[in-house]
């Protein structure tokens, strides 16, 4: 992975951890990876820089407040329903720090559903989503991961595991998303009303075996949005696709941001 540095971003009164590559091809759109709930640039591992590189593309990766190298939540730190939407404005303040135009979004969990928002609220910017293991509403699949997820926190090495990544922000990252997502408040969450705001092209990216939803998150996906969408089910799989099936999503991931470029320049 690329350097991290911290970028100041005035408007939001906060600092991102940033991890960038620019390719020395002109007129290439800029791919950004947006991390899910318990994730962070390092856990990216390399899987950023091998799809720039194989699409021969800008790179920008970062962490979200809270999590990995960015600052911890502020004090008495609350989520609401509208938490991914402001994540999607904060996406949008970054590339517009940056001067990015042409962003192709690759976000994996919650990160897809930041992607999925942002393409929806900032189509000038955004110009294609990798939508992998997204959430459009809840489903008590979700739950019940949710659910183990918080059992094996308390019970097995989970919590040393995230400490290496996030440090003392691990206990209120963790708890952020667990406590909203189980909250009676947030069964009634969705995205769906973004979606037909959405007219550039999506690929979804699902495992049969995700054990954090079902394929109706597929379905509604690609049923709701206005642009060119594709499906890309992997049998066997789980809910990180890009870990446990890295070629594969490589190289369908390269073909669809091939197929984007193609559109824009």
């Amino acid at each position: 992975m690329f350097p991290v540095f911290l970028l100041l971003m005035e408007q939001i009164t906060t600092s991102l951890a940033i991890s960038s590559y620019h390719t020395n091809s002109r007129h290439r759109p800029t791919l950004v990876f947006l991390h899910d709930s318990l994730g962070c640039i390092e856990l990216w591992r390399d899987v950023p820089q091998q799809l720039a590189e194989a699409s021969e593309c800008n790179l920008l990766v970062y962490d979200r407040q809270g999590y990995g190298q960015s600052p911890a939540f502020p004090e008495a730190y609350t989520r609401d329903n509208t938490y991914l939407e402001k994540e999607a404005d904060v996406l949008d303040q970054l590339l517009a720090a940056r001067g990015i135009s042409d962003a192709i979004l690759f976000g994996h969990s919650d990160g897809a559903s930041i992607a999925l928002i942002a393409a929806a609220k900032y189509p000038d910017r955004i110009k294609g989503v990798i939508s992998e293991a997204a959430h459009i509403f809840v489903e008590e699949e979700t739950l019940a991961g949710v659910r183990e997820a918080v059992l094996a926190y308390r019970t097995t090495n989970l919590r040393e595991r995230l400490q290496r990544y996030h440090g003392a922000k691990t206990e209120a990252l963790f708890s952020a998303w667990t406590d909203t997502w189980l909250s009676d408040s947030y069964r009634s969450w969705s995205i769906t009303s973004f979606l037909p705001q959405i007219h550039c092209p999506v690929l979804v990216i699902q495992g049969t075996e995700d054990e954090y939803g079902t394929l109706a998150q597929v379905e509604g996906i690609v049923n709701g949005v206005q642009g060119p969408v594709q499906s890309f089910l992997m049998p066997a799989v789980g809910h990180t696709p890009h870990k446990e099936a890295t070629e594969i999503v490589l190289e369908r991931s390269a073909a669809f941001i091939r197929q984007c470029a193609e559109r824009l320049y």
